[in-house]
């Protein structure tokens, strides 16, 4: 039965909820045609990013670009930044909140070269998990200062790790 909560998946056929398919290349996919009977995973933010930064209508573009951001953390993470002051090069995990249909291939804003998600920077991925390096200015209580993260305001932190120097 078909309704405004559901699409009908155009590999397969069958109806399923919006939640549980994807839109790619303007054509609607359910989450089965893609991973099979895998269960989805459930992942908690720990926090936000707050900045100036906002997505334009272009495929790769920011506006209100800012060199600074905040990353609030909640209350509760406190007890795990012990000695994270000390560092200076992290790695921010967080959840493409404002990602878009996804496309299987497009000319790369980096050098205009045709290619698929996994050879790009693109935000609109299946995951809508970002990963980016980000330099430490300082922590105030739950607030972590940083410079060079791409997210864009209100963006739901998944993680943050120490930034693994390459050999």
């Amino acid at each position: 039965m078909k309704n405004s909560n559901t699409i009908r998946c155009a590999k397969c056929g069958a109806v399923y909820s919006k939640e549980e398919s994807f839109i790619i290349d303007s054509k609607n996919v359910c989450s089965r045609c893609l991973f099979g009977d895998i269960s989805p995973v459930k992942i908690y933010p720990i926090g936000f990013v707050f900045n100036k930064q906002e997505r334009d209508n272009s495929d790769f573009g920011l506006f209100g670009k800012s060199q600074i951001s905040q990353i609030e953390l909640f209350p509760s993470q406190k007890q795990f930044m012990y000695k994270l002051e000390d560092e200076r090069n992290l790695t921010i995990v967080y959840y493409l909140h404002k990602a878009r249909p996804v496309r299987t291939r497009f000319k790369r804003g980096l050098d205009g070269k045709e290619v698929g998600i996994f050879a790009s920077r693109t935000p609109d991925r299946l995951s809508r998990i970002g990963i980016q390096y980000v330099r430490l200015v300082k922590v105030e209580g739950t607030t972590l200062v940083v410079k060079e993260l791409d997210a864009i305001n209100g963006t739901p932190v998944l993680d943050i790790k120490l930034k693994r120097k390459i050999l």
